[in-house]
């Protein structure tokens, strides 16, 4: 799924060799005291937060570093890149590292396949592929005699690899594909129509949509999809989510006739998520809020395709409660709700019954969370297939997937390998079998058939990977939080390892909007425990995996958990002996980059490196670019007076103190970052470096053609990793390192 050369290193030489101002530049860069950052200029904006006699004034001194295209904050940008490469290139332990994970990350990856018609579809990558190339075989038919076919490759969608393929669709009879694109991993995406028959291209193109894949009708003749107002150009950055309406094409027209289904002027910020049922009648609407954002509440509306005079009808309002779209059967459509379940529940209704929605409750409430957060990536966690319901639970932060019959029965639970995380499920009612992936920190991912008669699996497809799982050890283990919360810590490390107060550890969290960390394979985490670091994944309050009330006890006024129990897992780490604060690093990303934003600036001396990647950074100004505005369910609203004093006690921009030493911390973000703002990691680097009081440094490393984690190419993304891992291995002193076969010689302590 990525394609482009590494443009910020090739930036970086660039200009250095234009000899731009940064002299006095360290080599060594585990002495950041010695280093010159680009001079960032100190504005004199203040703004006035509060109301009446209770005003506070907050300075805003790189304001100007919000107009990402000025040639003020161009220039700055530029002049970090340099130093940001100059010092990353100088890492010992880089080239080896960049080397050991181009042979762990060649092996051969399987997406899991997706039934329609009488086709599968499957996407597949030989090993260092930009992007993984879309197959289609008849079902039943993989062998020799019957190869799979290509579909899409999307490496040859554009020269210099700047489209991305971010979804793909396939209508119900498998004859036509939808798939989006994306320029440069920008959320914004299009989405094109082929014809599999002819492999042509049809001119249908879904324009300016962001998130939410488009629904095929039943006779694969029309769309149904969700779009924005076109961005000003240049201003898809800053733009706004706002204006989302839900529209009918029709294959073959221009989109200009499209049908507006769904919109609403007095809610600008509302947005749809359309689905269609399996019989082809009804069109639900999944509909989410700025209020209430990614807080995991819908609404719910209901339009009948058979009928399209007919007013939409409202099921849910009012963003009571999650409402997750599972299926439609036997005239009932299904739902996953947290309505008087937290922890979930299944639901359905007779969309045919006239007067007030009687939902039934079809597999209540259990002692295991349903994920909710899943549908961003995939099927939702319950699918309905085979006249089955399937029901993905989280066990202690593993997945658990059991199976229902479609009066509640519990048919039985699906066995997997070990404790890790799966995906897939997706299928039809009449279905016989579906498909699922399963992965944890040291098992590859491999792809299974489930037999829904039996209950049984089968493995379809497994990786030949260039290590051996058999070296390594997952644990799970947990620690009290500072309130007492009996919290999960996931643990993987090589074998033999044995704690000595001195291990390198590797710490990852999240701990936001519902969505919970589970045990996933990445090579470069396997380079790392090779190199003798313990990787650690701290399922912290916020994320779901213990459903709504795990989300809920840290939101808003009660965000600061979240940095609590980040820290305490870190403490835990170091008084059970695995490791002490000069061994530790952190790592996260969006709003787990605000997680490593708020650990460092409250407590710099418990680390020796920090990660922060697309990070929120400034939580006084969130709200007003992007996505921002869909975060104030979880964050608060910056202008609410009341929520002000939290954000404002929090803040990484507004809580960097001068004089203070700081550990090694990279900052990175993406320059085509729709969802987070580069500004919010521009302002906060610049805040870090103006304040670094320590010997230790501070990098901002900007991704060039890449947005919030996605478009890079492979040889970026091994780039990066190598990156972050030899600035980790470098910032803790660690004494061993690799090359393209594995541990070598020790590479010494500071």
């Amino acid at each position: 799924m990525y394609l482009r050369p590494h443009v910020p290193r090739l930036v970086g030489a660039l200009l250095a060799a234009l000899a731009l101002p940064l002299a006095g530049c360290a080599t060594d860069p585990g002495h950041g005291a010695s280093l010159v950052y680009p001079p960032a200029a100190r504005g004199d904006v203040v703004d006035h937060y509060g109301s009446g006699n209770t005003t506070v004034a907050v300075p805003d001194p790189y304001r100007w570093m919000e107009d990402i295209d000025a040639p003020a904050t161009r220039a700055w940008v530029q002049e970090e890149a340099a130093l940001t490469a100059t010092q990353l290139a100088a890492l010992p332990a880089r080239a080896g590292l960049r080397a050991r994970l181009a042979v762990l990350a060649n092996y051969e990856k399987f997406g899991v396949p997706v039934q329609a018609g009488p086709y599968r579809y499957f996407t597949r990558n030989a090993g260092l592929q930009n992007q993984s190339v879309l197959y289609r075989e008849a079902r039943g038919e993989a062998s020799a005699d019957h190869p799979a076919q290509v579909v899409l490759d999307p490496n040859l969608l554009s020269k210099d690899g700047s489209l991305v393929l971010v979804g793909y669709v396939p209508s119900p009879d498998g004859e036509r594909l939808a798939y989006g694109l994306s320029e440069s991993g920008s959320d914004w995406t299009s989405w094109h129509l082929r014809d599999l028959a002819s492999g042509r291209d049809l001119p249908d193109v879904l324009a300016n949509t962001k998130y939410y894949p488009p629904a095929f009708s039943r006779d694969g003749k029309r769309l149904y999809y969700s779009a924005f107002p076109a961005p000003q150009a240049g201003a898809e950055l800053a733009t706004q989510d706002a204006g989302n309406a839900l529209y009918e094409h029709v294959i073959g027209t221009a989109a200009g006739a499209d049908r507006v289904l769904l919109s609403d002027s007095r809610h600008a910020d509302w947005q749809y998520d359309p689905y269609v049922s399996s019989d082809g009648r009804w069109l639900i609407a999944m509909v989410g809020a700025g209020q209430v954002g990614d807080s995991g509440r819908e609404n719910l509306i209901l339009l009948d395709l058979s009928h399209p005079e007919a007013p939409p009808r409202t099921l849910v309002q009012d963003f009571a409660a999650a409402y997750v779209y599972v299926g439609a059967d036997a005239g009932r459509l299904y739902f996953l709700t947290s309505q008087d379940a937290p922890r979930g529940r299944v639901v359905s209704m007779d969309p045919l019954q006239e007067g007030a929605v009687v939902w039934r409750t079809v597999v209540p409430q259990g002692s295991d969370a349903i994920d909710f957060a899943d549908r961003s990536s995939g099927p939702a966690s319950v699918t309905l297939v085979g006249h089955q319901l399937l029901v993905r639970g989280l066990h202690d932060a593993r997945s658990r997937v059991l199976r229902y019959g479609q009066d509640g029965t519990l048919l039985g639970e699906v066995s997997f390998p070990g404790a890790g995380s799966v995906a897939g499920f997706a299928g039809e009612p009449g279905d016989l079998q579906v498909y699922y992936r399963y992965a944890d920190l040291i098992t590859p991912p491999s792809i299974y058939q489930l037999d829904l008669a039996s209950g049984s699996s089968s493995l379809l497809r497994a990786p030949r990977s260039g290590f051996a799982s058999a070296d390594f050890v997952q644990q799970q283990v947990f620690y009290p939080a500072s309130d007492g919360t009996r919290i999960p810590l996931v643990l993987a490390y090589r074998k033999g390892m044995v704690p000595d107060g001195h291990r390198p550890v590797l710490l990852y969290g999240y701990g936001g909007f519902g969505i919970p960390i589970l045990a996933d394979f990445d090579p470069a985490v396997v380079a790392w425990m090779e190199m003798g670091g313990v990787y650690a994944i701290a399922n912290i309050r916020g994320g779901g995996e213990y459903g709504e009330e795990w989300h809920r006890q840290a939101i808003r006024e009660r965000k600061q958990r979240v940095f609590d129990d980040f820290t305490d897992a870190a403490q835990w780490l170091v008084h059970q002996g695995y490791t002490q604060p000069a061994r530790l690093a952190i790592q996260g990303a969006s709003n787990g980059g605000l997680l490593m934003g708020a650990c460092l600036t409250q407590r710099p001396e418990l680390f020796g490196a920090v990660i922060a990647q697309v990070g929120v950074m400034d939580m006084l100004r969130f709200d007003r670019f992007g996505q921002g505005a869909g975060w104030t369910g979880d964050y608060g609203t910056p202008t609410d007076p009341a929520d002000f004093s939290f954000l404002r006690a929090y803040s990484p921009v507004h809580n960097v103190r001068p004089g203070t030493r700081y550990p090694a911390t990279l900052v990175i973000t993406g320059d085509h970052d729709t969802r987070v703002m580069p500004m919010h990691s521009y302002k906060f680097a610049a805040a870090l470096q103006a304040a670094q009081a320590g010997e230790s440094p501070v990098l901002l490393d900007v991704e060039l053609a890449s947005g919030h984690g996605g478009g890079m190419n492979v040889s970026q993304e091994l780039e990066q990793q190598a990156d972050i891992y030899a600035f980790v291995a470098r910032s803790l002193g660690m004494e061993e390192r690799l090359d393209a076969q594995g541990p070598v010689r020790p590479l010494g302590t500071r």
